[in-house]
């Protein structure tokens, strides 16, 4: 009978499709850090779609930037976010629920596609952690983030004893 992959796996397939390299340190721009821990909840840092020195996906939603690409931008988000968990607690299967997802969207005031950029991040936890990546979520558009990037992901886990 075949196993499932591991969360791992799943998250390196998830990586080679996106067709990005995400080798080297995830840096962060500021005076915080990444990952918060207190307790056995674990906070990740709002994350841009930012790829080595480059945030990939640019601009507004609903002008600059399609659907399609926004759905990109938080998939690369939600990698970055995990690629943190797991170089904080060693390993993915640290988490033990993804508890809430923040997708904030940088668009044009007439677009309502929030839920469908956010989806692209479920999604992929979904296929990362199955029912353990089932989270609470908010979607929110916003006039501006950080270095114009188009889609901004925070997310809060819970964590197993470390």
């Amino acid at each position: 009978m075949p196993h499932a992959p591991s969360r791992q796996d799943a998250l390196d397939s998830i990586i080679r499709r996106l067709g990005h390299s995400f080798e080297g340190e995830i840096r962060i721009g500021g005076n915080y850090v990444s990952v918060v821990h207190e307790g056995h909840t674990a906070w990740v840092s709002g994350q841009v779609p930012r790829v080595g020195d480059s945030v990939v996906v640019t601009g507004r939603v609903g002008r600059d930037v399609t659907l399609a690409q926004a759905r990109h931008a938080a998939e690369i988000c939600t990698v970055r976010a995990l690629l943190l968990l797991r170089q904080s607690l060693g390993s993915l299967d640290a988490v033990s629920r993804v508890l809430r997802v923040g997708v904030f969207t940088q668009c044009e005031a007439d677009f309502t596609q929030l839920s469908e950029v956010a989806d692209a991040a479920s999604d992929l936890l979904h296929a990362v952690f199955g029912e353990a990546g089932r989270h609470a979520r908010t979607s929110v558009g916003v006039y501006q983030l950080p270095k114009n990037a188009s889609v901004e992901l925070e997310m809060t886990v819970a964590t197993a004893d470390r």
